[in-house]
């Protein structure tokens, strides 16, 4: 039977309010820091499309305030399992912004580990959120993709090879500098805007924000969004692939 569950989280940006609201209530916005592609048609009562993996999934606006709160639930399922988000916008002085999220719904049979994820992951993707703002405002992702690699147990052992992909060792923390070097791509210099043993929701080079996500079921994932041209996504995506499967081997 389908459980009920509800998670709450809250962000502080150094962004404006109109500049959080496009980043959580367009298509483009929501592709440059969250999973998969986005479209948004304004306006209560508009549709919300998420398409990942070749799967997509509808969703109804259920609140559109501009400035002030953007909701939405999902259709659903014909187990009665469904998802609604709902973000409510705070500016405060100096331009800066509380962002709120109620993420709630109902869950299916494997509602424990979802829900595990759940609380781990809606706090990340706003730190994410929070990182592309604070280095890519006014700009929206050319290029993005989620690659989900193998399942890994050892927490201690996906730390440290998120670690040295970044060209760290050790304690990892916001701020550090890192050198991203992946074979099949080029190397690039870099900051860590938030790091979440064991993972790291946040990186930013001069034109890429990725992720790098230990996610449901022990899943370990990168996430990249470009915000330059001609970046080359059938050859970054093998690049990732090929690095997942090498360094989980």
């Amino acid at each position: 039977m389908p459980h009920e569950f509800e998670v709450r989280e809250e962000v502080a940006i150094d962004a404006t309010p109109e500049q959080v609201w496009e980043a959580i209530s367009t298509g483009p916005g929501i592709d440059s820091w969250f999973m998969g592609r986005n479209e948004v048609e304004p306006g209560e009562g508009g549709a919300l499309r998420h398409s990942m993996m070749g799967h997509t999934q509808t969703a109804t606006v259920t609140a559109w305030e501009p400035l002030k709160r953007f909701s939405y639930q999902s259709t659903a399922n014909p187990d009665g399992t469904f998802m609604a988000m709902d973000y409510l916008i705070e500016g405060r002085q100096g331009g800066s912004t509380v962002l709120r999220l109620v993420h709630s719904g109902f869950l299916g049979d494997d509602w424990e580990a979802q829900y595990d994820a759940l609380k781990k992951g809606d706090g990340m993707y706003l730190q994410k959120l929070a990182a592309y703002l604070k280095h890519f405002p006014g700009r929206v992702s050319t290029f993005n993709m989620l690659v989900p690699g193998p399942q890994v147990t050892d927490q201690e052992r996906v730390w440290k090879t998120f670690a040295s992909a970044l060209g760290l060792t050790g304690t990892v923390a916001k701020g550090d500098r890192v050198r991203l070097t992946v074979d099949g791509l080029p190397p690039a210099e870099g900051v860590v805007e938030c790091a979440d043993y064991p993972s790291i929701p946040s990186v930013c080079t001069g034109d890429a924000l990725y992720m790098f996500m230990y996610g449901y079921r022990g899943t370990v994932v990168v996430e990249q969004h470009s915000f330059i041209e001609g970046v080359d996504g059938e050859a970054t995506e093998e690049a990732w692939k090929a690095w997942l499967a090498t360094a989980f081997a």
